[in-house]
């Protein structure tokens, strides 16, 4: 029924415009008419008024009345004609009255005044719509009342029910006054016409024939538009029966929240939706507004405008579901930069999940490609079988860059990855099908702060509060990264970097088909002990890996900033002892896995005081003694600034 709600509300906004150039018209129309028969009526008046004065010219005592008689007799002769003519004036004016001004009249009070009071009965009815509909958009998601919340469904499907006879009735009159403005019209100057050919025969033989049969034809007219008016007022009629008598449920919010049918392939979508609006710093309200897209962009239309606004670009946009003031089926809309949008809530889970999913299609803009439905479709199998496993490595190397980077493989090779086997192993073989995967890393770092835990501050530039410098003053490499956690998985086998891949398929794969579009940001201190994960604004540790757990780490093959490492847990053992962790780097990630196996090789060539030294000999190193990456010194203080930027703001 939203669908052609646009259509709807366009033709009616015509329908309406025209009534009201209609009713303009009438009066204008109306008052035209009765000038005409307030001058004939006047001229009844002044005849009568002669009249007299011609039979009162007898009673006038002229001091010369030579010739009076036959003036008298002429004067009371030409009295009779004038009342002759004035019994003519009397009997037009009455025509006119009845065929002319009373048509016009009825017009302008019954068809006129049905199709306001039609009107403002509709926008009653709507507007008790809104009221049941925002008391059930209030329903409490968390503690449910089910008696309440059937006698709040109960009401909004009375009050749709009456909106729906209102509208009908509405539109049934507005669709007859096209009609019976074309008779109302012609009906009236009929009717003049005919008392003005009345007058004048009687008069005088002044008309012919062929006005008669002029006047016949339009009379003949006018019946057959009033047989139109009754054949098309009982269709009407007819079709508001079978419409009425359709299922209750139609009018009943979320009736189907058990099994709804959800199209995932939508390009475009319109309907109804709360939009929230915030008053002050804690407070928001909520309007229930008409939103539709038009290609990339996410319009709404309040009601009794003519047309939508552009209230969001949906290019490249994000958008994910959010818990909000207890309210259900809220979703949020995130710009490209990462800055939050607006806050919208569906009716139902239907709506709910359909307009997540269309503005999820249109964000890809899909809707720019020749046959934008079919890339849709085709887009939600590909990521439906994304998250299947599939039985080999091999079906997934035909979509992925074999090349790697080289300096990358030779780190790899040289100094922590044996050399791979010949057969690659099966998907099933690396991660357990069915594997539960987290979008969420550890605890954010203000509640760390407010369980009370110890959560320590770190320096970015490497040193500590309270002269807590432990490993930092020991550690020969800090390096810091700016990263937004993707997901980790519990793995099955860390002999090969083919499970860094797995994971971040199935990881990314699970985050389109589910719409979740969150990242938490973090800045990752590479060091010559461990993987630390700070919080950007408070500087808490949110977590740390230890280096010598990290069994593997990759870069992806062709998305250069995408970045996997798997960490195996010593206290456990297991399939579950080992997880891969996926995360999306500012800078390209292969700088990461540099540091990542600088790190491990420090950890190596301390055993070995000679190894150390020949190390730190053959590398680059600060003012203060610690590694220093090649080819990153102008990019990394860039990166260094934007992060320091970051944690002030």
């Amino acid at each position: 029924m939203h669908g052609n709600w646009l259509e709807t509300r366009s033709l009616l906004s015509v329908f309406e415009e025209d009534a009201g150039t209609l009713t303009d018209y009438t009066n204008q129309l109306l008052q035209a008419m009765q000038r005409v028969y307030g001058a004939q009526n006047e001229m009844c008046l002044a005849t009568q008024q002669l009249s007299k004065h011609l039979l009162a010219y007898e009673k006038q005592n002229f001091a010369l009345g030579k010739g009076d008689e036959e003036m008298i007799f002429t004067l009371q002769y030409f009295s009779k004609v004038v009342d002759e003519l004035n019994i003519l004036h009397t009997e037009l004016a009455k025509q006119l009255a009845d065929t002319m001004v009373l048509p016009i009249i009825q017009f302008r009070e019954k068809d006129l005044t049905e199709v306001s009071t039609l009107k403002d009965l509709f926008g009653l009815a709507s507007n008790e719509h809104d009221v049941s509909m925002a008391k059930y958009s209030r329903l409490p998601k968390k503690r449910e009342n089910e008696k309440l919340k059937a006698e709040v469904a109960k009401e909004v499907a009375g009050a749709r029910r009456k909106q729906h006879l209102s509208s009908l009735q509405y539109y049934c009159a507005l669709n007859a006054l096209q009609y019976r403005k074309r008779v109302a019209m012609m009906e009236p100057m009929l009717g003049y016409t005919r008392s003005q050919i009345n007058f004048f025969k009687k008069g005088a033989e002044m008309f012919s024939k062929k006005m008669d049969s002029f006047l016949s034809s339009v009379s003949s007219m006018v019946d057959s538009v009033q047989e139109e008016l009754d054949a098309e007022a009982e269709a009407m009629r007819i079709s508001q029966q079978d419409l009425l008598s359709g299922n209750e449920s139609v009018y009943t919010p979320d009736f189907d929240v058990a099994s709804p049918v959800i199209n995932r392939n939508l390009i475009q979508k319109a309907g109804y939706l709360n939009l929230r609006n915030k008053t002050g710093l804690v407070t928001t309200t909520w309007d229930r507004l008409y939103f539709f897209t038009q290609g990339g962009n996410l319009m709404c239309q309040p009601r009794g405008a003519v047309a939508g606004g552009l209230i969001q670009d949906l290019d490249n946009c994000s958008v994910m579901a959010v818990d909000c003031e207890d309210r259900r089926y809220c979703f949020q809309i995130t710009t490209p930069t990462g800055k939050p949008g607006i806050t919208l809530q569906a009716e139902g889970k239907k709506e709910y999940e359909e307009w997540i999913c269309a503005i999820n299609n249109i964000s890809r803009q899909i809707y720019l490609t020749d046959n934008p439905e079919a890339v849709a479709i085709k887009l939600n199998q590909t990521a439906l079988q994304a998250v299947t496993p599939i039985t080999s490595f091999g079906k997934k190397q035909e979509h992925l860059c074999p090349s790697q980077d080289v300096k990358h493989v030779e780190i790899q090779n040289d100094r922590m990855v044996p050399d791979e086997p010949a057969s690659i192993p099966d998907s099933a073989e690396l991660i357990a099908p069915g594997t539960p995967i987290q979008f969420d890393i550890v605890l954010p770092a203000m509640e760390f702060l407010d369980q009370n835990r110890g959560g320590r501050r770190t320096n970015p530039f490497g040193e500590s509060e309270d002269g807590q410098k432990e490993d930092e003053e020991d550690s020969l490499l800090q390096q810091m990264f700016v990263v937004r956690f993707q997901g980790s998985m519990a793995v099955k086998s860390d002999h090969t970097i083919e499970v860094i891949y797995e994971a971040m398929r199935q990881v990314l794969a699970a985050r389109a088909i589910h719409n979740i579009f969150r990242t938490t940001e973090s800045h990752l201190m590479v060091t010559s002990h461990d993987l630390k994960l700070i919080d950007p604004q408070t500087q808490v540790i949110r977590t740390s890996f230890e280096l010598a757990r990290v069994t593997q780490f990759a870069a992806h093959q062709e998305n250069k900033r995408l970045l996997g490492f798997v960490v195996c847990d010593a206290e456990s053992a297991g399939e579950n002892s080992k997880s891969a962790y996926v995360f999306e780097s500012n800078t390209e990630s292969e700088k990461i896995c540099y540091a990542i196996s600088l790190g491990k090789e420090i950890i190596e060539a301390r055993k070995d005081p000679e190894a150390l030294a020949q190390l730190m000999s053959s590398m680059p190193l600060t003012n203060d003694g610690k590694f220093k990456l090649q080819n990153d010194q102008s990019e990394d203080a860039a990166v260094h600034r934007d992060e320091q930027e970051e944690s002030e703001a």
